[in-house]
């Protein structure tokens, strides 16, 4: 009998040991959010599963076993079956030169990099943790063939695949939204992003029209917010600089069981500038709640607030900039932003083949006001005029997206539907300016003469699909064509002139934009890809409408080519990409001046943009992180009249041809938390007119960023423009003279951060 009860009681000790049911939940160690689809196996059994869409997992194993957790571009990490039990979240860690990542922006839903024959480059949430930007141009210059141009104080304007200039021909969004209404550019429009938000960037070079519409022609960012957090977390951050900029940062977010918040803001002030009228401030607040409804179902409501205003400054001319004379001549000029968006989605999963996504959302947004740009002096005395102007919508929208995948080829059809209302509205007062003798512009007086005023009511529609399979094993055949179409109302409120704009009409313009594209899998993290697509730029409402005599504008079209590949080595310690491309643009919307003096809106541009893009990454040692990115390019006008001026086969002005980014970091092992950085930052020469007669040399910057993570506090300093370097983010020629843009002084940034991380 005693013999009987020890066996028992030896056999229910082993089947115990055997049959122990675990259960976890893996995230990401940066953002702390779940990961689903990740691989969880044992090492020594033939079980797995993979993570849910909250991150958790559950398998059967014993205690003397070892698990394995394996993720797309994160280190696969192993633990002990009894350590894994304790710790409950499972942290996986980005890999440094991560090739095989996933991406969204390519086809709007997650995909493989390497089966997306676009090129796409990704800004990972480490990049934005180590950085410390004050600026999104500190980050986005990091990514290959992206010049956006610092303009101070968060004003900006871009350049991908494109010369420096403010045409609509850039797509901004957020989650896959467009932050501003498609037809009412504005190239400063990432004043309306809340840094604070932000998990990740993709950046898409080159047209995007396929999936995104008109104006994703030179290319597309898409700025990816954070979700919810698997466990507590709370982030304060303060910092400031020499320079009189201080700013204030935080984050709370957290996962009660089903429903998971985030909430994340700043408040930014610059006053006391090396530059006279050149203080901001800026509010950016961002929540997100996300409510797990049940495997299938998924309920995201999102919201951002910005609230901006700034001073504005102009360029300064030759004797002015070369001589280091940073005076401001304007005392009164600004730019202030009020901004609001809203969007909820539900995503539904059918099965494990169909998924739908349903989107609706709300854009409130105004820009108000004085620009310098609009100040013209009046010969012969102490006066000037000028503008005071609003330029406000709002938006109604939906986008709707299903995704059907076949057991066929690994085909996988996406289709959908998106429409917005967006009415608009623009108001210019006119104003007397009074100069002083020192030639400060020293005040203004508003009067009641009204230069501009319009309605329009802006329908934009549209229908999409992308086809993708695999006819071989090692080729992706990805096809897709989008049909648009913008419906303009316009009502203008004055006697129609060539101040006042056009005479009340209806437009509207259409276009079809295909894509095709293959990648060829070359096996050891190598591969190829080819792509032809069209992108289109439909006339802005005030290229249509605002303060010219208006012709029949149609849209500009841009016929791309480009192929390119990457390549992994040294075991996956370094990988690089590179992309050739061509791209013809024609119907090209300019300003051109007729002989009365008159300027008006025509398309009369036909222009060529070649070049070669490459990025690299590359970890010689496990403390050494080095990057490369950058691009050669030719921006050439094919055809360009401006009344009896012929440019034709000239280069763009505002076209370098060289611009590069390389940084090295080193992390040593022996002090866990301290990171050092060196930057360099290169801009070729370029012309700074189209009849290029003046030619401007570029610049080189050198940036330096160290700092030191300790538990839960970390320190850092930014050294930008370490030499002090005089140079301009841009350089023009006009009939008044040439005009530099001063690029910000070498400048000390210091910050403090505490976090604070729950456990579950």
């Amino acid at each position: 009998m005693k013999q009987c009860c020890l066996l028992i009681i030896a056999s229910m000790a082993v089947c115990n040991s055997y049959a122990q049911q675990m259960h976890g939940r893996v995230a990401d160690a940066q953002t702390k959010e779940a990961l689903p689809g990740v691989n969880v196996r044992l090492l020594h059994a033939a079980s797995g599963c993979n993570t849910n869409i909250q991150g958790k997992y559950e398998l059967s194993a014993t205690a003397t076993d070892t698990i394995e957790i394996s993720y797309i571009g994160y280190i696969t990490k192993q633990i002990a079956v009894n350590a894994a039990e304790k710790t409950r979240v499972i942290y996986l860690q980005q890999k440094a030169t991560n090739l095989n990542e996933i991406i969204v922006s390519s086809s709007r839903d997650k995909q493989r990099r390497t089966e997306a024959p676009i090129a796409i480059s990704t800004i990972s949430p480490q990049t934005l943790q180590d950085t410390k930007a004050t600026t999104l141009d500190q980050v986005l210059n990091k990514v290959s063939g992206v010049y956006m141009v610092d303009l101070g104080n968060e004003q900006h304007t871009m350049a991908i695949r494109q010369p420096i200039g403010y045409k609509s021909l850039f797509l901004y969004l957020e989650d896959g939204i467009p932050i501003r209404t498609i037809g009412d550019f504005n190239h400063n429009a990432l004043i309306e992003i809340n840094m604070a938000a932000l998990k990740n960037i993709e950046v898409i070079r080159g047209p995007a029209s396929s999936l995104y519409g008109s104006e994703a022609v030179g290319g597309a960012v898409n700025f990816i917010t954070a979700s919810p957090t698997l466990v507590p977390t709370a982030k304060v951050q303060l910092e400031g600089s020499n320079w009189g900029y201080k700013r204030a940062d935080f984050s709370v977010s957290n996962t009660v069981k089903k429903v998971g918040f985030a909430v994340s803001g700043y408040y930014a002030n610059q006053s006391n500038g090396y530059m006279d009228h050149s203080d901001f401030h800026k509010l950016a607040l961002t929540a997100k709640i996300d409510y797990q409804i049940n495997e299938k179902n998924k309920w995201t409501n999102a919201a951002t607030l910005i609230n901006y205003k700034t001073d504005q400054t102009g360029g300064l001319d030759s004797a002015h900039f070369f001589a280091k004379d940073y005076r401001n001549f304007q005392t009164f000029s600004y730019r202030e932003v009020k901004a609001l968006r809203v969007r909820s989605t539900l995503d539904h999963e059918w099965n494990s083949s169909n998924h739908t996504t349903f989107t609706a959302f709300f854009r409130n947004n105004t820009i108000g006001q004085n620009p310098f740009y609009a100040i013209k002096d009046i010969r012969g005395t102490q006066k000037a005029n000028g503008q005071i102007n609003s330029d406000g919508f709002n938006s109604y929208g939906i986008i709707v997206q299903h995704k059907k995948q076949f057991n066929w080829k690994q085909a996988a059809l996406i289709a959908g539907v998106s429409a917005d209302y967006s009415p608009a509205s623009y108001l210019a007062n006119y104003i007397d300016i009074t100069k002083d003798a020192a030639g400060y512009y020293a005040s203004y007086r508003q009067t009641d003469s009204t230069l501009t005023d319009y309605h329009v009511g802006l329908v934009n529609s549209a229908v999409y699909t992308q086809f993708e399979f695999s006819p071989l094993e090692k080729i992706r055949v990805v096809a897709a064509l989008r049909y648009d179409r913008m419906d303009y109302n316009f009502d203008n409120h004055l006697t129609p002139s060539a101040y006042t704009g056009a005479p009340s009409e209806r437009n509207n313009f259409n276009a079809f934009t295909p894509k095709l594209g293959l990648t060829y899998n070359l096996g050891n993290n190598r591969g190829l890809y080819a792509n032809y697509s069209v992108g289109f730029a439909p006339p802005n409402i005030s290229e249509l409408y605002t303060g010219v005599k208006v012709p029949v504008l149609k849209s500009a079209t841009y016929q791309n080519y480009e192929a390119g590949g990457w390549f992994g080595f040294d075991h996956n310690n370094g990988y690089v990409d590179m992309s050739i491309y061509e791209m013809k643009g024609s119907n090209e919307i300019v300003s051109v001046r007729n002989a009365d003096g008159v300027y008006e809106n025509r398309n009369t541009g036909a222009t060529t943009h070649r070049g070669v893009e490459w990025n690299a990454k590359y970890t010689p040692l496990r403390s050494i992180f080095v990057r490369t990115s950058g691009t050669y390019a030719e921006h050439i006008f094919n055809a360009y009249t401006d009344g009896n001026k012929v440019y034709n086969n000239n280069q763009m002005n505002g076209a370098p041809k060289w611009i590069s980014n390389t940084e090295v970091t080193w992390k040593p092992l022996c002090l866990k938390g301290f990171r050092l950085g060196a930057e360099w930052q290169h801009i070729g020469k370029y012309y700074m007119d189209a009849a290029n007669t003046s030619l401007y040399n570029g610049y080189d910057l050198f940036n330096v960023r160290a700092g030191y993570a300790f538990r839960s506090v970390e320190c850092w300093v930014n050294c930008m423009n370490a030499g002090d370097q005089l140079y301009a983010t841009t350089a023009e020629k006009s009939a008044y003279g040439k005009t530099y843009r001063v690029g910000p002084r070498q400048t000390f940034n210091f910050g403090v951060a505490y976090t604070f991380t729950g456990k579950k």
